[in-house]
């Protein structure tokens, strides 16, 4: 299996926060830049869009000479909370990318499986749902909170 550079540092800094007790890590962007040999904005990138808060992480960014990027892994112990959270965020739109990003966060805490998630992910898809913007994520997103009330009280 090929993996590009954003999978490869994604998984490095997951492993991290993994090693972690508290779930939480400080790294300096220019330090991770040299070690895999590619420009700050690369890292930039992968923050941005893989340690996001519906992926399940607080990011905190100081910028300058002794800048630092802050990541944090939230933990729920309890899915109702975790579950309520998400529905709450979700507001009265969702794009395909945010729900696709909170299935597979619940993957990752272990709340559905795999193909649970595929499942879902399948129904929410633009070409399922093939309405004009806003129609389209207004209809996802009342679909992704009726699936994950579903999940909470079942």
């Amino acid at each position: 299996m090929r993996h590009n550079i954003s999978d490869v540092i994604e998984a490095h800094l997951k492993q991290i926060i993994e090693q972690n007790n508290r779930n939480i890590i400080e790294i300096k962007r220019s330090e991770l830049a040299a070690r895999f040999s590619c420009v700050p904005s690369q890292i930039n990138y992968v923050i941005n869009t893989r340690f996001t808060e519906e992926r399940g992480y607080l990011v905190e960014s100081k910028r300058g000479g002794g800048g630092y990027i802050r990541i944090q892994r939230l933990v729920h112990s309890d899915k109702t909370d975790l579950l309520t959270e998400l529905i709450e965020a979700i507001g009265r739109e969702v794009s395909q990318q945010v729900a696709t990003a909170i299935i597979e966060r619940l993957v990752e805490d272990r709340f559905l499986t795999v193909r649970e998630a595929k499942l879902m992910i399948s129904v929410l898809d633009r070409e399922v749902l093939a309405f004009q913007l806003p129609t389209r994520d207004e209809l996802r997103a009342r679909l992704l909170k009726s699936m994950l009330v579903t999940l909470k009280y079942h």
